[in-house]
């Protein structure tokens, strides 16, 4: 396997999506089990793009995490960073769904947040070798939530830090995963300085810093090499470097939406690690790199599921020969 590029940090679970489409959670009758979980989202599509990818995190010692790990090894994802926890489950999400697609977390049925595997992941046994050869690492917010995970975030921040691997952070604010939820955006703030990229939705830029516009916001961060914020069907705006636009979304017939932003991610870094994180200072390649995003996210909206509906490096340039703006 070759020594990977981004190395990809945090949950990986199953998201169990409602079958029944605009219908609220007591009205949903059966479920369809997807994986997911950020971190292992944008570890998959990565690789389905050609770029070497690692994933760490925690899954419990039971059929679900065997069949996860088993899922990260068949895509080609390096696992040697998976811990597994002897009494802890791996982590389970009900999602519902709108009738347009769109999904909204429903709860962890009969366990709490702070209950599953992810929340045990460990800072010692992190693979410090990852460190050496990779350019970025992903993280997101949902393993701040809890004491063990939080301290395997920075003890992973201190290893990039010390290797001179990029951060990217993608909030991935979600309050369902918070025992105490007021705490987080003192949390998060906290570790900005160690990040190089920040990605946000609207709703997190508005919540983090009262504001949707990215430059704004990378003033107010200049440390940072740029600031990405989605807003579905709206596009993203974004500020990289000297640079700053917008791009549209693509047009597509969406039929679900989860995971279409950690796809977003996954080709934002690809475009990185091909043209490698100079390419941010031309505006043309800036833009190039979030429309190569976008059209990534885009296609992961018109299946179901967040990895199974993951385009290949030629569906995702088919798509943008066919699009061409």
């Amino acid at each position: 396997m070759p020594d990977s590029q981004v190395i990809c940090l945090g949950e990986v679970l199953f998201d169990k999506l409602a079958d029944q489409a605009g219908k609220p959670l007591e009205q949903v009758v059966s479920w369809t089990d997807y994986p997911g979980g950020a971190p292992a989202n944008v570890a998959c599509c990565l690789v389905k793009l050609g770029t070497p990818t690692a994933f760490v995190g925690c899954v419990g010692s039971d059929e679900v995490g065997d069949t996860l790990v088993n899922l990260l090894d068949e895509v080609g994802v390096d696992g040697r960073g998976i811990q597994r926890h002897p009494t802890a489950p791996t982590r389970e999400v009900f999602v519902v769904r709108s009738a347009e697609g769109d999904r909204e977390f429903a709860g962890f049925g009969e366990f709490k947040a702070s209950e599953f595997a992810d929340a045990f992941l460990q800072a010692d046994p992190l693979p410090t070798e990852l460190f050496d050869t990779a350019k970025f690492l992903v993280v997101g917010t949902l393993e701040l939530a809890y004491p063990d995970s939080a301290a395997a975030v920075r003890r992973a921040f201190e290893l990039a830090k010390s290797q001179g691997t990029q951060v990217l952070m993608d909030v991935n604010w979600r309050p369902m995963f918070w025992d105490e939820p007021e705490q987080a955006k003192g949390v998060i703030l906290e570790l900005l300085p160690g990040v190089h990229v920040l990605k946000l939705s609207a709703e997190e830029a508005e919540w983090l810093f009262d504001t949707k516009d990215p430059a704004t916001i990378h003033r107010q961060q200049s440390h940072l090499l740029g600031v990405l914020i989605t807003d579905g069907e709206r596009g993203c705006t974004y500020s990289l470097a000297d640079n700053t636009g917008n791009v549209p979304a693509f047009s597509v017939d969406v039929e679900d939406t989860t995971g279409a932003g950690d796809s977003f991610v996954a080709g934002f870094l690809h475009q990185l690690c091909v043209k490698g994180p100079d390419a941010l200072q031309s505006a043309e390649q800036a833009r190039e790199a979030i429309t190569f995003a976008s059209a990534v996210g885009a296609l992961t909206t018109t299946r179901s599921g967040a990895i199974a509906s993951q385009p290949s490096l030629a569906e995702a340039e088919a798509f943008l020969y066919m699009n061409q703006r």
